[in-house]
């Protein structure tokens, strides 16, 4: 099976692969909206809109530039709507696509028991978060773009001989470019437009020449650089929105030089062992504190540095299979380990999200490893073991994806000081009019994250609600002092004022709002019935049509302009 088609022989464990990924992740498809879909799907104005495609591909919406994934979700917005089970059926296809393909990829590269990598990494816990996490659509899109670039630069590194990159000194009038070469770059462009954490390609193609022939030549070097233009160019976009839209609210506090070192061997660590074992899973591990980092924080780097020395010294060998596999699992965990901030790391340093495509190089090592060392019937034994022993721990995490309760109580579980569990699950339980236990939670976040206004605002908004006025008040006031231009605490105030019928400050607090934020619709509506009932209608009216014209089709709008034009001609109501 080394040429990577799934033979007649081979049906057996693609039927396996097949039936692990169905028993794995069928307790997924079943899985409501989590965390941040809502900003990706559910509450994202771009994916309802015709002419959407239009804001996709040119940046003008969203904290990151994946238009490639967007417009997946776009599509998907017309064939399901809200329906989260299209979505979670969508990325477990897609992850079962890249099972398939690291299969093949494996087989190109020689390994015997190419197959076992494809079962491994369908089954492995650490994927989970990404298929069963509906937002990680850039994830399982991603990866099988990247996989079949890698297949096609493998097959133009095996049967091309360079004749599609162009030699400085000879010009470039005889190029012909080599149609794997020409594949690659495009799927490679592809999928970086996915999500741009594939952005390490170009190096792992030098990492491969090494590999392959124990030097990395002038052609190899020249080969890459397409690549290396396309990885910059885009890894700049990415880093342009992740600093101005993804974090521009939350500050990544990373310290210096010597903490985000620490940082990083931290995190590579971290990683390895829950690749080589991955038990006590979660959603959001403890955040390490680095800044200043302590000496232990920093021991990561000599063990690195003695490991590699010894695996050099056996690069003539074995030494050089462990190398890759192992290089290629660093070299695509460098971009997410600490060196360069992200705006997720405002909640933890690590995420088993950002070990999904990294941890293909862990597995391809195993995978060498049980071609090499056993025999063909005990292979399979080995090979079914561990895959029925990892998908039967992943199936029990599917589970826990389920809806943000389950999610949010097993993460506390694991981390009773996550603070952003905390909140996220007190405002699940808002929307489901889960009052006192949503204060409580509230509660839990602010003692954790003092200075987190937004939470502040949503805890006054279910203390109002409680009938608790004074206490939601003061919330309102203290977001206010931590963010004098926080709309949504104004119009907090405002609704509080409007429910005491103190309507001239009601009105103070909206039009304070809006001056913030003129196009927050529902305000203008909330204005709107607060001028009504003081007797200024023509004002009303003005505010309802231009609250319309931001948002066309209001039902609740609309019912109080019709009710404020029928005040003027005598015929009067109160407005809803």
């Amino acid at each position: 099976m080394n040429s990577g088609k799934i033979t007649p022989r081979g049906l057996i464990p693609a039927f396996l692969i097949l039936l692990a990924a169905g028993y794995v992740f069928a307790p997924a498809v079943h899985g409501g909206w989590l965390w941040d879909d809502d900003q990706e799907v559910t509450r994202n104005p771009v994916l309802a809109e015709p002419a959407g495609l239009a804001k996709i591909w040119s940046g003008s919406a969203g904290a990151d530039y994946f238009p490639l994934k967007t417009t997946v979700q776009w599509v998907g917005w017309r064939l399901w709507g809200a329906n989260p089970a299209g979505y979670h059926a969508l990325s477990i296809l897609l992850h079962v696509t890249s099972a398939f393909l690291f299969w093949r990829l494996l087989a190109k590269l020689g390994l015997r028991a190419a197959w076992v990598g494809g079962l491994l990494f369908v089954v492995h816990p650490l994927a989970v978060e990404s298929v069963a996490w509906a937002a990680e659509l850039k994830n399982t899109l991603s990866l099988p773009l990247l996989l079949l670039a890698m297949i096609a630069y493998v097959d133009f590194d095996q049967k091309g001989s360079g004749r599609g990159i162009a030699n400085p000194a000879a010009g470039f009038r005889n190029l012909r470019p080599d149609p794997f070469y020409s594949l690659s770059l495009a799927l490679f462009l592809l999928a970086m437009l996915a999500k741009s954490s594939v952005v390490m390609f170009p190096v792992v193609i030098l990492l491969h020449a090494w590999w392959r022939r124990g030097r990395i030549g002038a052609a190899d070097v020249r080969a890459s650089i397409p690549f290396f233009a396309v990885s910059a160019g885009l890894g700049l976009v990415t880093f342009w929105f992740q600093h101005h839209r993804a974090m521009q609210s939350d500050l990544v506090l990373a310290g210096g030089p010597l903490s985000r070192m620490a940082c990083a061997g931290l995190a590579l660590a971290f990683y390895l062992g829950k690749s080589v074992f991955p038990f006590a899973l979660s959603p959001i591990y403890p955040r390490w504190e680095i800044d200043p980092p302590s000496l232990a924080q920093m021991a990561p780097w000599p063990v690195f540095a003695i490991l590699i020395g010894w695996l050099w010294s056996g690069r003539a060998g074995w030494g050089r299979h462990v190398l890759f596999g192992l290089g290629f699992f660093a070299i695509n965990l460098l971009p997410v380990a600490g060196l360069v901030t992200i705006s997720y790391m405002h909640v933890t340093w690590v995420a088993d999200h950002f070990a999904y495509l990294p941890l293909l190089g862990v597995i391809g090592l195993a995978v060498a490893g049980l071609g090499r060392c056993a025999s063909q019937p005990m292979l399979w034994v080995l090979a079914l073991l561990v895959g029925a022993g990892l998908a039967w721990q992943s199936r029990a995490y599917a589970a826990v994806f389920r809806d943000e309760d389950a999610l949010w109580t097993y993460t506390l579980r694991r981390n009773p000081d996550a603070w952003a569990a905390h909140y996220n699950l007190a405002t699940y339980l808002a929307h489901r009019g889960e009052w006192e236990r949503s204060a409580s939670e509230y509660t839990e976040t602010l003692r954790l994250r003092p200075a987190f206004f937004e939470a502040r605002v949503n805890f006054g908004n279910v203390l109002a609600y409680e009938g608790r006025p004074a206490e939601a008040a003061a919330q309102y006031e203290e977001a206010l002092r931590l963010n004098p231009a926080y709309a949504d605490a104004r119009v907090g105030l405002g609704n509080l004022l409007a429910r005491a019928h103190r309507l001239p400050e009601a009105i103070a607090e909206y039009a304070e709002a809006l001056r913030l934020r003129p196009d927050y619709a529902e305000v203008r509506t909330n204005l709107g019935n607060a001028l009504f009932i003081a007797g200024r209608t023509e004002e009303a009216i003005v505010q309802y049509e231009e609250a319309l014209r931001q948002k066309p089709g209001d039902l609740r709008t609309q019912r109080s302009l019709e009710v404020a034009r029928q005040a003027l001609r005598g015929d009067g109501a109160e407005p809803r």
